[in-house]
């Protein structure tokens, strides 16, 4: 089983884990969620590049970074979810198979939350588990990556 490269993203506001709204996000840091995200691919026989950004241009940039670099992306992109066409349009043009994850159930939230413009572009979308949804999505991708039959990896 060869070695996977995949991309994590998180978008903006996610720098503040575990101070910001503690009763929605909950008590982990990034920093928490990234060590534990290192661990997971590791057992998986993956290797992540991580990066946060409260820009929308940079994290289309690191998207556009990652065609012939990564076989996924992992993306948390927070506020941009509800109102980045740009996101969007990145991860469609790169064409990478790419899992949304979202710590809250952005669905039992407010209206505006509830839509989301890169869940068409997406293999799938996981949200509502707390830090687990990251757990969770990145078993989903790798178990995507490695089904595709007309690409090793």
């Amino acid at each position: 089983m060869s070695l996977l490269s995949l991309l994590v993203l998180h978008g903006p506001n996610l720098n503040l884990l575990g101070r910001r709204e503690p009763g929605v996000y909950g008590l982990l840091t990034l920093d928490d969620i990234n060590t534990a995200l290192r661990s997971q691919a590791e057992r998986l026989n993956a290797q992540l590049e991580i990066f946060q950004s409260n820009h929308e241009g940079t994290l289309v940039d690191r998207i556009q970074a990652s065609l012939d670099l990564h076989q996924g992306i992992l993306i948390n992109p927070g506020a941009y979810t509800h109102t980045s066409v740009a996101i969007r349009d990145a991860i469609s043009a790169v064409a990478l198979p790419t899992v949304e994850v979202h710590l809250s159930n952005i669905h039992q939230r407010e209206t505006f939350r509830h839509h989301s413009y890169i869940a068409p572009v997406a293999v799938g979308q996981i949200c509502g588990f707390g830090a687990d949804s990251y757990r969770l999505g990145l078993d989903a991708l790798v178990t995507q990556l490695r089904r595709q039959p007309d690409k090793p990896v």
